[in-house]
This record gives structure tokens, sequence and C-alpha cells, in this order.
């Protein structure tokens, strides 16, 4: 018998019943707060009892307080399916063939209603149900490696992707695409760029803040920019492609070793740091590179893949009162490399300095980065600084933490001598080390104040 009441209990299931309305049916509901007019969606398994939940006109769904209602009134009824069919992706003889590798994230996702979570659950194949202008940017076929948020994400999935990229460039590919979720983008972005060297055509890593229910998603905006970026860029290079400004003008080309999230929910979330971005690209005006110097894509088939990890890696991000045995328990654990995040130029407390000391009897690589994340590890300055290196930690110039800890790991899944350690993780493959910040590689806004304010008004109009 099909549940009609869908997902509510208790007194939200009561009232339901109570004026007769369905899950799924058109509902016009009259409150202590005025009249709305909606879809009655279903309600997660562990939310509460006091709400009902309506998707309204403008695609958008609100809960309504039970106890705010007056009445409720069926005028419709329609089971939305919240699946996009999949459909034979079109070939033109004149474009690019673009292979698309899925992981899973928001930019193929749907809306799970038992938990009232996006789950990865759309085959990239269905992409193009949804994204019909991808079929005038290129030839796109697709392979669904995995199906998992962008958390479940690790040095397992690293190297596939690593491998799988290099059968598709000795296959012949021009250009690849890889959906991810946004929140470790980043971190395989950076183990790609170190995994997949001096590749012949572009990669491009691209995810979306918003899920494709929402009318406000990124999603479809990224994969064709994406899509354009893999099949015509001649950037060949591991690059993060995501939303430039607020506005829909642009997208960005990040550099896959530094670019980093920098908010939990705007869609143009993805910036540089520490320098500028590869280049913008839309449909209109193609790509505009921003740096001079780039991999230039080439017509051989030759990459250096290189799929190696060793998971034993962490990162810690020093705090006031840190105690020794923080770094103790990793040793404890036979961890064989250890990347700090520490204060101002790339410092950590006294009480460490024993802790530290042990780890380096016992072999552990330990170097050290900036929470700054602009900036450089200057451990030459203070004292401080002049007694970790004696003690064994190396500064990493102007590595971003993650980054730093994506290296140090590729790097300790190919050797484990102390010279070789260090001469591989200070030798930039691809800007993960910068000979300098360029002057305005560092830029940070505060709101607020008057000039600001000004520019945010014109920019604006």
């Amino acid at each position: 018998m099909e549940d009609i009441f869908q997902g509510y209990k208790g007194r939200a299931l009561e009232v339901l019943k109570k004026f007769n309305v369905r899950v799924w049916g058109k509902a016009i509901i009259d409150t202590s707060r005025g009249e709305f007019q909606g879809t009655v969606l279903p309600r997660a398994e562990n939310d509460d009892d006091t709400h009902i939940v309506l998707k309204i006109a403008t695609g958008y769904n609100i809960g309504i307080d039970i106890f705010t209602i007056k009445s409720m009134k069926e005028v419709g009824y329609y089971k939305a399916t919240y699946k996009i069919p999949e459909k034979e992706f079109p070939y033109t003889p004149n474009l690019p063939n673009v292979k698309l590798l899925g992981t899973g994230g928001t930019i193929a996702s749907r809306l799970d209603y038992r938990t009232g979570a996006v789950i990865p659950a759309f085959s990239p194949g269905e992409l193009y149900g949804a994204v019909p202008e991808l079929a005038d940017i290129c030839n796109l076929t697709t392979e669904k490696l995995f199906a998992v948020f962008s958390e479940n994400m690790g040095p397992e999935q690293y190297k596939a992707l690593a491998v799988a990229i290099g059968k598709e460039i000795e296959n012949g590919i021009d250009g690849i695409i890889i959906g991810h979720g946004t929140d470790t983008l980043s971190h395989t972005a950076a183990a790609l760029t170190f995994m997949v060297q001096n590749p012949p055509v572009p990669i491009v890593l691209v995810g979306s803040q918003r899920s494709s229910d929402r009318p406000s998603s990124d999603a479809a905006l990224n994969l064709m920019h994406a899509a354009y970026t893999a099949g015509h860029s001649d950037i060949a290079e591991v690059m993060v492609c995501m939303f430039g400004p607020t506005s829909d003008e642009y997208g960005f080309l990040h550099r896959g070793t530094r670019v980093r999230k920098m908010h939990s929910s705007y869609r143009s979330t993805f910036r540089t740091i520490g320098d500028t971005p590869l280049a913008t690209v839309n449909l209109k005006d193609g790509i505009k590179p921003i740096k001079e110097t780039y991999n230039h894509r080439r017509k051989d088939r030759k990459v250096k893949v290189l799929p190696y990890f060793e998971e034993k890696v962490s990162i810690v991000y020093y705090y006031p009162n840190m105690q020794p045995d923080i770094i103790d328990s990793l040793v404890d654990n036979g961890y064989r490399g250890i990347i700090i995040a520490g204060t101002g130029l790339g410092h950590v407390n006294k009480p460490l300095y024993s802790a530290i000391e042990r780890a380096k009897k016992k072999g552990v690589h330990m170097f050290m980065t900036v929470q700054t994340l602009w900036g450089y590890a200057h451990m030459y300055v203070y004292d401080t600084g002049r007694d970790l290196m004696a003690k064994g930690i190396i500064p990493a110039e102007n590595m971003l933490p993650e980054t730093a800890y994506i290296k140090l790991g590729w790097v300790l899944g190919q050797t484990d001598d102390p010279e070789e350690v260090k001469r591989l993780m200070l030798t930039p493959i691809n800007d993960e080390i910068t000979l300098r910040e360029p002057y305005n590689g560092y830029l940070i806004y505060q709101g607020g104040v008057p000039e600001v304010e000004e520019f945010i008004r014109k920019f604006r109009k």
C-alpha cells in the first residue's frame, strides 16, 4: 500500500490527516502568518514532527510551523520524480572529444527524501539530459568511476583517477572533465597535479555549490565552462573550473596546487591563493588567460603518470597550548610524515620541542607551512623558527597546508630517504611553490568601510 504521508509523523501527520492533504499534493495553506501555496514534500526520517514542507513556485522549499496553520486544502496532485532521464549524447564530427569521469558530488546529484540530503546518485550520462547545451560544445562520453561525497575521496581514488586519465590520454581524448564534490576538490586537484605531470590536454575538475534541483544552482554553467575548457583550451594542466564573480559572467580556471574553497555556500567560493587564476572562461568570449606562462596543449600522447601515495601522513594545525601528546600519538601510530600549519612565519610552542625531537629520531619527515595561507614560512627570522629547523622541521615555502599534505603523501609513496624527500618536496611541480607572491596575489576586502562599499555599489551596477 502506498504511503501517502511519506516521512511525516506525530503532530505533523495528524494535521495532514485532519485536512486530508497528501504528500505531493498541491496545497493552499492558510496560516497566522499569511497564505502559502505549493507542493507538499516528503519529510526526512530524522526530521521533527512540527513542520510541513512546501516546494513553492520559485522552486525553493519552505517549512511551515504546524502551530500557525488555520486550514489546508489540496487543490491538485502530482508526484514529482527527482531523476533526470539519461540521453544518448549526439556526435558532431568537427567538435573535440571530451571524457567526463564521474566521482559524485553536487554537480551530479539528486535530493534523497528519505534523509533530506543531496546524494551523489546521478550517473554522469544523465548530465546531458540536464544540460543539452553540452552538445554544442563537444562530443562527450562519460564514465562513472565512483559515486561518493568528496569527503570520502582519498588516496585510493586519487590513484585510480590518475591511471584512468593516463589511459584516456593514451587513447587520444582531447580533454578530460572530472565531476567532483567541492569540499575536497582542491585536494584532488593537487594530487592529480603531482600524479599526472606534463599532460598534453586539459584536465578540468568541476563541481557545484548548489544542487541541480535548486533555481540558483551553478551546476549547469560550471559544467558548460568545464566542457569548453577541456575541449577548446590551450591550457593543458590540472585545473579547477568554478564560478568567477557572484554573477554568471564567467568562470575561473585555477591552477590545481594553489586553489582553495573559501566559503561554505557561496557559488563564487574558489580562489587562487598567493597568485592569480590561470584564466577566465565563458561561452561567448572563450578562454582569456590571466597568467602569461602555462603548459600548452600538444598533439602528442605523452604524459607522466605517477600514482603513488603514502597514507601515513598527517596535517596538524597548531593552536596555543597544544600538548606534545598530539605529535607523540602520530609517531606511536606509525605516521611517516607530518605537515604543521604553524603561526606567523612558521612557529609552535616550546612544549612541543621534545615531541618533535622524538619524531625526528623515529625518522618522521616534518614540514612547516603557515596558517595565514598567504605568505611564506620564514623560519630563520625568529629564534623559535631557527630552533625548530635545528630539530628537523623544514620550511615548505608558500605551499598551502593541504597542498603540502598531499605532496608529502605523494613523495613518501616513492621514497623514504630524507634528502630525496626534501628535494622532491621543495622542487616545484606546478607552482605549489612560487618565487614570490605577485602584488595582486593577496586581496581581501573588508566590508563596511566607505571605499569598499563604493566599490561594491559600482560592481553591482
